[in-house]
């Protein structure tokens, strides 16, 4: 499995960017797919993630309320709205995928087998 994630770039405080993960197989009903962030100096936090059923998670009540994960028809795109984003959303965005990856480990980095190269958001005060 190939991951493409895009849709980075630079955005003002309050602003909105869409990232897209592109994946070279079809991910729905066979992989979870997810979002994480890597700030400089910091570790890979988990974002948001769609499990195999179609579940959504957040990381946390900001990112959910700020935040949609959703995928395409096809079942081989997944997209990261952003809205109202704020300087500490700066960071390198990855789009990860799993078959394995379960309800209660979606938010594990560990639990995922294929990653995208990140895409990079800045965003300014």
């Amino acid at each position: 499995v190939q991951l493409q994630a895009s849709g980075g770039g630079l955005a003002q405080a309050g602003g909105s960017l869409r990232l897209s993960c592109a994946a070279s197989v079809r991910t729905r009903n066979r992989y979870a797919v997810a979002w994480f962030r890597q700030a400089p100096g910091m570790e890979r936090n988990f974002v948001a993630g769609i499990n195999r059923s179609g579940g959504r998670i957040y990381s946390t009540d900001s990112v959910k309320d700020r935040f949609t994960i959703s995928g395409d028809n096809a079942g081989n795109t997944v997209y990261l709205q952003m809205s109202s984003l704020r300087p500490e959303d700066s960071a390198v965005y990855y789009c990860a995928a799993g078959s394995s990856v379960i309800a209660s480990n979606l938010a594990n980095r560990n639990a995922y087998a294929y990653w995208g190269l990140g895409t990079l958001v800045t965003v300014s005060s």
